[in-house]
């Protein structure tokens, strides 16, 4: 995995990329401001939430609705739902055994790097079966300001002894490709629910479409860096 961009590591984000969990997220969010007796303009705020870690959508429901939110309620409503759903499996993205499976004979070290709390993070790779592939899982536990912030791709870089910008990072969404592009990380969004803004192009230098295997992520950026 060389080449002008000179890969050193693989930065994945989990929730959109590895697992598919927005789709849960969105789901449990709906069913939770619905029963609650919220409806107008509930997908959009929603979408808004995705890639952005937990704490931040409380403060964005707060902010929403006012000071008033019964957010206790919400949350309990939000996690009866994700375990509802979750009983019947926690499905993984196209190609990321393969996707894995090749970083590993490659031996190209690789980290998580996740909106999640470290507790979410362990049990929902824990859940898909591939916990025990990863070394080095870097959650929102780790620092002080999550993703749109850089802080935790910086720190993934720190912990595999590299570069950020020799480090490939795999994203499906605005606040991830933000938070990796602004540590300086080569990253390639690959859009799950929220399609990518108009000004992707300045921070992703490829998206690929949602159906495209995991594996074809680093074959294309190998490709660029070959050019």
């Amino acid at each position: 995995m060389s080449g002008r961009w000179n890969i050193e590591a693989v930065l994945l984000d989990m929730d959109g990329t590895l697992l598919d969990t927005e789709k849960v997220y969105f789901e449990s969010l709906l069913a939770a401001l619905t029963a609650l007796g919220y409806t107008d303009g509930i997908a959009a705020l929603c979408h808004a939430m995705i890639g952005i870690p937990g704490p931040e959508c409380e403060m964005m429901l707060l902010e929403h609705y006012g000071e008033d939110f019964p957010l206790a309620a919400h949350n309990r409503a939000f996690g009866a739902k994700r375990d509802e759903i979750l009983k019947l499996g926690l499905p993984l993205k196209t190609g990321v055994v393969e996707l894995l499976d090749a970083l590993q004979d490659a031996q190209c070290p690789m980290a998580i790097v996740t909106s999640s709390s470290r507790r979410t993070a362990d049990q929902h790779l824990t859940l898909a079966g591939i916990r025990a592939r990863f070394e080095t899982i870097l959650t929102r536990d780790d620092v002080s300001r999550g993703k749109p912030s850089p802080d935790l791709f910086l720190l993934a870089a720190t912990r595999l002894g590299v570069k950020p910008e020799s480090c490939l990072a795999v994203e499906d969404s605005n606040p991830g490709v933000t938070a990796a592009h602004a540590a300086g990380a080569i990253t390639i969004m690959v859009p799950d629910i929220v399609p990518p803004p108009k000004s992707r192009a300045r921070n992703a230098p490829r998206c690929c479409p949602t159906s495209t295997p995991c594996w074809s992520y680093c074959e294309h950026a190998a490709d660029l860096g070959a050019a």
